[in-house]
């Protein structure tokens, strides 16, 4: 049962990852948040590692490799959506534009790894920018909306930002134990977060039953819990059905924000978001049948 559910449950997991980022903001800021979540999900990764035996790299090139990937898939990625999302971008509108992550992978990848774009993709990427645009821009420009378009920009930037990531894990990291990796990558998380906590923030925290459970869920079920079944799916090789499933997230963060939060889901929310699943079903379509690698599959934890 596990193994047939396992996939959809990972998805689902980091789908919400949009709906706490824009609750944990009525409790504390978003960056001092995410110190606080990075420093905790480290401390418990070690404990996994030695109890699970995991093997730690012994190269300073592939540990310096694991935490700079961190910084861009973790520390800046989820830095600038929780701050935009703390600044007034609708959880629902920032899960959304996270569609661009892979779109934006395929753009970079011909000038960063050599890869190539067929037309068929030239096609999903000109289908799913336009979607993001349909879905995004008229809640941006409405003459009544709070929402500033700089905080917009930053969720823009972090995906460009997640993209860097994927592709610097993708050509440096291909080997390695995967907890281990993960476990460093957090720490570089937190080497880009704090700074930014005390540079940007007064630091405040209001501790209280939904703060603690807010950070619970964020190390737990997002940080621990994807890992843990991604670690499950890579071992019963079953990766390459979460990757399918991925193009479900920003629909998915959209219907949970408006369920859990109240936010507004409009007919070009919907019909974007269609239409940009859409373009990157068909941008991702040549590797659907291969099952990605450990260090490609790794940066599905950045939640």
């Amino acid at each position: 049962m596990l193994a047939r559910l396992a996939p959809a449950i990972f998805v689902l997991l980091w789908s919400t990852g949009w709906v706490v980022a824009k609750y944990a903001a009525f409790f504390a800021e978003p960056l001092t948040f995410l110190a606080l979540r990075y420093s905790i999900a480290i401390l418990l990764f070690i404990g996994f590692c030695a109890a699970t035996g995991a093997r730690w790299p012994r190269s300073g090139k592939i540990i310096g490799h694991a935490v700079i990937s961190g910084m861009f898939l973790h520390g800046l990625y989820l830095g600038a959506i929780w701050w935009a999302i703390g600044e007034g971008v609708p959880a629902g509108i920032s899960g959304i534009i996270a569609g661009l992550q892979p779109l934006m992978t395929a753009v970079a990848a011909p000038y960063l790894i050599g890869e190539n774009i067929t037309r068929v993709q030239r096609l999903g990427l000109a289908l799913g920018f336009s979607g993001i645009a349909l879905a995004v821009l008229p809640k941006v420009l409405a003459i009544d909306t709070d929402i500033s378009l700089f905080p917009v920009a930053v969720n823009v930037l972090g995906m460009g930002a997640v993209t860097y990531g994927t592709l610097y894990q993708k050509r440096h990291l291909q080997t390695g134990d995967i907890r281990a990796i993960a476990t460093l990558q957090y720490a570089g998380a937190l080497i880009v977060t704090m700074p930014l906590a005390l540079m940007l923030e007064d630091m405040r925290v209001t501790w209280s039953v939904e703060l603690v459970a807010a950070l619970a869920w964020s190390v737990l079920g997002l940080s621990m819990g994807a890992i843990a079944l991604l670690l499950y799916l890579i071992r019963r090789g079953q990766v390459s059905r979460a990757a399918s499933l991925i193009y479900l997230v920003p629909p998915l963060a959209a219907v949970e924000a408006a369920l859990f939060l109240g936010e507004a889901l409009t007919w070009p929310m919907i019909i974007g978001t269609v239409i940009a699943v859409t373009g990157v079903y068909l941008t991702n379509r040549r590797s659907e049948n291969e099952a990605p690698s450990e260090g490609q599959a790794g940066k599905a934890a950045a939640v």
